[in-house]
């Protein structure tokens, strides 16, 4: 019980560094676009690393111990590439009008350190358009894109808890690139909403509720795996982890090189994009080799 307390504490961590985003919106007085461009490569270069290293192998271990070397492999290789149609499938099926990984200009911030945003009859004036929008399609964006990461946030959030399930230190390690990644999350849910209502408070609820979506869906598919997988003793069989190992891999992939390499490249300047992620990539295999016993 206290290794699933603890894979669910770590899976609601990394969710709620979407309201770190929120609050990096309304608080800081310029934002540093070339941290967030450092911290998406760094995340994604975390992922990458641990997937092709680490996770992918974990799988493959414990299908070719249950169906041989053959087919394990086969069954291994089909979980991987299942594990991206799946989140593929969820990037076609949502809302995807507003771009929840829209780099937001900094004039754009300017009114959110202010006590109201520019406001005039019921019309939002938006700093970096020349166009006026109405408050309820900013609302509706604002909402979309909540909706958005939500969905996003559900795999993001079943791949965190089953690392830290079967590795504690595993499982760390994915919560802070998950964490860092969510960072912009937060940033791209608060600003519309809180253009389109004016209220700080309401732009941060639907931040921590978006973040809020990983542990959730951590805790949903933890409780269908046990229903419908789970062996007498209460255990999800070491075959049934090794295709979810598989397909999270998979799904960690895409995220890399679908959102995060995308969205910090469009923040960062130069080598930044490059230089968080080769970083990602040393300090995981660093941490990695530093958690092996000496033989």
């Amino acid at each position: 019980m206290s290794a699933t307390l603890f894979a669910f504490g770590i899976t609601t961590l990394a969710g709620m560094a979407t309201a770190i985003g929120s609050i990096i919106a309304f608080s800081a007085k310029r934002t540093n676009y070339r941290f967030l461009s450092v911290a998406t490569g760094f995340s994604a270069g975390v992922m990458l690393y641990v997937s092709f290293v680490e996770i992918f192998f974990k799988g493959s271990a414990a299908l070719t111990q249950r169906f041989g070397s053959y087919w394990g492999e086969w069954l291994n290789v089909a979980s991987f590439f299942g594990g991206m149609l799946l989140i593929g499938l969820i990037d076609f099926l949502i809302p995807n009008k507003e771009n929840p990984h829209e780099t937001h200009l900094e004039n754009e911030f300017i009114p959110l350190h202010k006590r109201k945003p520019q406001v005039s009859s019921g019309i939002d004036i938006r700093p970096s358009t020349t166009s006026l929008q109405p408050h309820g399609k900013l609302l509706r964006m604002g909402l979309f894109t909540a909706l958005a990461i939500g969905i996003h946030n559900f795999p993001e959030g079943l791949a965190t808890f089953l690392a830290a399930l079967e590795d504690p230190k595993l499982g760390i390690a994915i919560m802070v690139a998950i964490a860092l990644h969510n960072i912009p999350e937060g940033i791209s849910v608060s600003v519309p909403i809180y253009y389109a209502t004016g209220d700080r408070k309401k732009a941060f609820v639907y931040s921590v509720l978006s973040g809020l979506a990983e542990p959730i869906g951590a805790l949903l598919g933890y409780l269908f795996l046990l229903l419908f997988a789970g062996n007498a003793s209460g255990q999800i069989p070491k075959e049934v982890m090794g295709v979810l190992f598989s397909g999270v891999a998979g799904i960690m992939v895409y995220i890399s090189l679908d959102e995060l390499l995308p969205t910090s490249r469009a923040y960062g300047k130069g080598h930044d994009s490059l230089i968080g992620l080769i970083s990602g990539m040393a300090v995981m295999a660093l941490s990695l080799l530093l958690m092996r016993p000496a033989s």
